[in-house]
């Protein structure tokens, strides 16, 4: 058992439903929501009294007994915490290894919540705290028209991320650095809470992605991965209401296996697959 505000308030672990991610080490990563965070910092940069609210965490399970043995917290973690515009809205993303431009192997995890930025941090020095300015691998600043409700997908050197009143947007990596500009993005714009893409692939060919909307009747879009201007196809375009699914629902992830969808509804699941 792991208390992040062992001696203040608030803190939890929610993340829209995602779960916490895991590197090949046991280390899990994790995003802290709205809770007290101690400014004043012992020796080694940690909070004096072990309150880590609104954090981006590294757990470590050495010895199977959990402890924070890394973290980054925004320099305006005041502001946030006052605000509701915590960081734990959303799901954190390990990414595999990278290669800088200097050759040097990165270890990254990405993450973002409700202020709409993105940040990336290097797994084996996360950046810590600094009431000046953010000292983190990486921080794109409003990359996002909305707060983020979900999980980014990766595929193929790319992270998608899908924000509240926003398109779902694809960002490449480039020398172990998110572009700043998406190399493409839907049409259209998803109501809260945004939506958790998820991709299907045959190998490193023919990805497409798939996303559930909030709406009424909810819809099921899928997406070329390589160019998300491209849709293939959506729940609402076949006749006489043909594919529709019940009502929409929040922090919905569909499900791709057996060349299967599976969304999930307020009370049951649609299952779309090809007409024989």
């Amino acid at each position: 058992m792991l208390n992040v505000t062992p001696n203040g308030s608030e803190g939890s672990f929610w993340m829209s439903g995602a779960g916490p991610a895991a590197d090949a080490n046991g280390n899990i990563f994790a995003l802290d929501a709205n809770g007290t965070f101690d400014s004043t910092l012992n020796p080694q940069g940690f909070p004096s009294q072990g309150d880590f609210g609104n954090a981006f965490l590294k757990i470590a399970t050495t010895n199977k007994q959990l402890t924070v043995a890394d973290y980054f917290e925004m320099f305006n973690q005041t502001a946030e915490n006052s605000t509701d515009e915590d960081l734990g809205s959303g799901g954190a993303l390990v990414l595999p290894d990278l290669t800088d431009g200097s050759g040097q192997t990165r270890h990254l995890a990405v993450g973002a919540g409700k202020d709409g930025n993105i940040y990336v941090v290097d797994r084996d020095s996360m950046g810590k705290f600094n009431p000046s300015a953010n000292k983190v691998y990486q921080q794109i600043q409003n990359a996002l028209a909305g707060g983020v409700f979900s999980i980014p997908a990766f595929f193929n050197n790319t992270v998608y991320y899908g924000a509240v009143g926003d398109s779902i947007k694809a960002f490449g990596i480039s020398a172990a650095q998110l572009v700043s500009t998406p190399a493409s993005q839907t049409a259209n714009a998803f109501p809260y809470p945004g939506a958790t893409p998820s991709i299907s692939a045959n190998g490193n060919g023919n990805a497409i992605l798939w996303v559930a909307e909030n709406a009424t009747p909810a819809v099921l879009h899928a997406y070329d991965a390589k160019d998300l201007s491209t849709e293939l196809y959506n729940s609402n375009e076949a006749p006489s209401g043909r594919d529709q699914f019940g009502v929409g629902n929040k922090f919905i992830t569909p499900m791709i296996i057996n060349g299967k969808v599976y969304v999930g509804t307020t009370n049951g699941v649609g299952v779309f697959g090809l007409l024989h």
